[in-house]
């Protein structure tokens, strides 16, 4: 990752929850984007801007949008997939 990228990051999706989350960056490390996870969950609040706001965020670079969105769509797809007997 270059300095650059480091410091153009962006927020690019809410995550729905933390599985959705590790997945996503699992993949996104694999593919080697440079990411961020944030999760909004506060203790002094007891996780109450994530019951406002969504779980967390995923940052990247800008110029990733595009890949990032499609990798976190096809997560939420095969969330959603049911399983075959």
């Amino acid at each position: 990752m270059s300095e650059d990228d480091s410091r153009q990051f962006a927020r690019i999706a809410l995550l729905e929850n933390p599985i959705e989350a590790q997945i996503l960056a699992d993949a996104l490390e694999s593919a080697e984007i440079p990411h961020r996870v944030r999760s909004y969950h506060d203790t002094a609040y007891d996780g109450l801007f994530q019951v406002q706001k969504g779980w967390g965020e995923i940052s990247a670079p800008e110029r990733f949008r595009d890949e990032i969105l499609e990798m976190l769509g096809e997560v939420r797809q095969g969330a959603q997939t049911p399983e075959s007997p």
